[in-house]
């Protein structure tokens, strides 16, 4: 990687007073992780990559695996798959966990489905999905897996699509359920918005007739400020927890938290460690969108750099009422060969503050960039014998 220091940002930096160590926070819960997203900031890490069960929150990658073949066209919110009564059989009744209550030889869109999963956690709705989606669970979960290697989930692994116990096969760390709440909100901000903030969903009907109405259990809504996802999830063996996101004037974080002991301590903790990473850190803008940066080497193209430009609004994230020392450097490997598309990613913008891990943003191609003609390549070449 190819590093630059960037004098204007850096004066910039040193205007704001020097702050204090990064602001303390405790919870009882063995796992926590909290990520702002507009920086990039970790703002807390407590076992936040050893491997856990997930328990539902494994449907969230079920979520993300729809979302990929709806935005491509793959898979329609109005299509419809029929409930299997062998999958009816094995995912109703108490012993099956949280249901969407679907009955055998129904038909169900794959936008109820979604509903099912995200508001109600339905462990039936999840595998008649994955059924319709791939013929059976386990292909699907290959398909989990699959998406799983493409967004850098190198401690996960799925074997099941609703995160059921399954002896061990089915593991996360609390940074890889992160990583996969980022994925859905940025990849998919349509949909996100569309499926993870309903207060409750109704399906299904009591033996009385009666419509069902479930309430949806992410401990944040209504209790905080812009909190729109994510999911929770409880085995025995798992404890309780919670994946959430939350946006407020601009600032979106990321939270995770398992292992607690009782429901309504994760809706304390939640609550807690969500208001802490809001109050206690602040935002201080950096680079405006679409401004340029710096200028990047180009090998083999058109012309011999490209602009960096910030692909949105750049922030650095600090503790609240202050602001530390900041390096901050351009970052790429380089020179970068051609063809470059405008709006490609080819760099990244790196923040570096006293006592918190660096801070990276992405940065993208100002225009396209060609490649050269034959006389350009040839003397590309020629000058690369000589170093």
């Amino acid at each position: 990687m190819k590093p630059i220091l960037l004098p204007s940002l850096l004066a910039l930096a040193l205007s704001y007073p020097v702050s204090a160590a990064a602001p303390p926070f405790e919870t009882t819960a063995p796992i926590a992780f909290l990520e702002d997203l507009s920086s990039g900031a970790v703002l807390y890490a407590k076992g936040a990559d050893q491997r856990i069960p997930p328990a539902s929150m494994a449907k969230m990658m079920t979520v993300q695996v729809a979302f990929d073949m709806v935005k491509s066209g793959e898979l329609k919110l109005d299509q419809k798959f029929t409930v299997r009564p062998e999958t009816w059989k094995k995912w109703h009744g108490p012993a099956a966990g949280s249901t969407m209550f679907l009955s055998a030889g129904e038909e169900v869109s794959v936008e109820n489905l979604l509903y099912g999963i995200v508001t109600l956690s339905g462990n039936d709705a999840c595998v008649v999905l994955a059924e319709g989606i791939s013929g059976t669970e386990e292909a699907f979960v290959a398909r989990m897996n699959a998406t799983a290697k493409r967004l850098g989930l190198n401690n996960s692994q799925f074997g099941t699509s609703n995160g059921w116990p399954d002896e061990g096969r089915t593991y996360v760390t609390a940074r890889d359920l992160a990583t996969l709440a980022k994925a859905s909100i940025e990849e998919h901000p349509k949909l996100y918005k569309q499926f993870y903030s309903k207060d409750s969903f109704t399906w299904g009907q009591t033996m009385g007739g009666n419509a069902i109405t479930q309430a949806n259990r992410d401990p944040l809504l209504g209790r905080v400020r812009g909190a729109d996802g994510l999911k929770t999830g409880h085995t025995q063996e798992a404890g309780y927890g919670f994946t959430g996101s939350a946006e407020q004037d601009g600032r979106r974080l990321v939270m995770v938290v398992a292992g607690l002991d009782t429901f309504n301590g994760r809706i304390q903790e939640s609550v807690r460690f969500m208001d802490w990473g809001f109050k206690a850190w602040t935002a201080k803008p950096i680079v405006a969108a679409g401004k340029r940066v710096q200028t990047a080497e180009v090998q083999m193209g058109d012309v011999s750099e490209v602009g960096l430009v910030a692909a949105r609004p750049i922030s650095v994230t600090l503790p609240a009422g202050a602001a530390a020392n900041m390096k901050v450097a351009v970052v790429y490997n380089g020179p970068i060969k051609a063809p470059i598309k405008k709006g490609q990613h080819i760099a990244d913008l790196v923040v570096s503050t006293p006592d918190m891990p660096a801070q990276t943003m992405p940065l993208v191609a100002e225009q396209d960039v060609g490649e050269a003609g034959f006389f350009g390549r040839a003397w590309a070449g020629l000058m690369s014998l000589f170093g």
